[in-house]
């Protein structure tokens, strides 16, 4: 497909900015992305759709406004729950399958990038992780906030941030930047915010115009060394201490505090100690 072609859907966009590149972009600026089940469905069906276009060859997912992601959800938007991800009922089994969905990006045949900017939080950290490659704006922040009150759907830390700044994001709740996050293996490159999709697509090109069938089998080659050190075992066991976390008395303590004073109100409170998040700089967005 020639490049410079485009279509609009209510919560992604989709372009084709050069040949043999597809860029998805999550549209819900208003919302700082936040992944309600309607998004994660259109993003998983869209990257699917590409994977078995002959005319794609690379994908880019990025975030319409002032972030990436902001993580899923957690006030609304996400009507018709059990689509399209029906799955089992059970404190476990959520946990599963939004981890099997951003495992689905990593078993995908095509290269897929992540192109992250302002805010990469919990489950927007989780789908970054599942794409092949990351390239960040410096400015760029990675956390996972939701540990103060439970433990990650997807527990990639450790294999990809290393076992000590995995402990200390793990315990702290605090986030790390676009350069720390090359630094520490997570992301590939960061570059400054106004830079960063020229520099996505001068990568993606060059991926474009590699042999795809070579390429393919390469992201199955470094996959498959990940997955002989336990990184698949190692994620899927995590899915069950958040299960755990589900009936912890922390947990039990920020539910009721969402009761009782609505969910901004409760994350305000879950912050506040930290002076980060909700409670932080206004120019870096927050936390849905």
């Amino acid at each position: 497909m020639s490049g410079g072609g485009s279509e609009t859907m209510d919560l992604l966009l989709v372009d084709h900015p050069a040949d043999g590149i597809r860029r998805l972009t999550l549209n819900r600026p208003d919302k700082r992305n936040a992944l309600s089940h309607p998004l994660r469905g259109a993003l998983l069906d869209a990257l699917v759709a590409a994977d078995v276009d002959d005319s794609v060859r690379v994908t880019v997912v990025r975030g319409a406004g002032s972030c990436f992601s902001s993580g899923y959800d957690l006030g609304g938007g996400n009507e018709g729950h059990e689509l399209p991800f029906p799955t089992t009922p059970g404190d476990g089994q959520w946990p599963r399958h939004v981890t099997d969905g951003w495992m689905g990006i990593w078993d995908l045949a095509k290269p897929v990038i992540a192109q992250v900017h302002g805010w990469c939080l919990a489950g927007g950290s989780e789908l970054a992780t599942g794409c092949d490659l990351v390239y960040v704006a410096d400015d760029a922040r990675m956390g996972y906030p939701a540990v103060r009150f439970g433990v990650p759907d997807m527990h990639f830390h450790a294999w990809f941030l290393g076992m000590r700044k995995a402990m200390e994001m793990m315990v702290t709740g605090d986030s790390i930047t676009g350069t720390e996050a090359v630094e520490l293996g997570w992301a590939n490159a960061a570059f400054p915010v106004d830079d960063l999709d020229e520099a996505v697509l001068e990568v993606a090109g060059r991926i474009a115009a590699m042999p795809p069938d070579v390429v393919q089998l390469n992201k199955r080659a470094v996959h498959r060394q990940m997955e002989y050190m336990g990184m698949r075992a190692g994620i899927r066991a995590g899915t069950e201490i958040c299960a755990l976390g589900v009936h912890s008395a922390s947990m039990a303590q920020f539910l009721s505090e969402v009761a009782e004073s609505g969910l901004t109100e409760a994350l305000q409170q879950r912050d506040e100690p930290f002076g980060d998040y909700r409670t932080g700089d206004p120019t870096r967005g927050s936390e849905p």
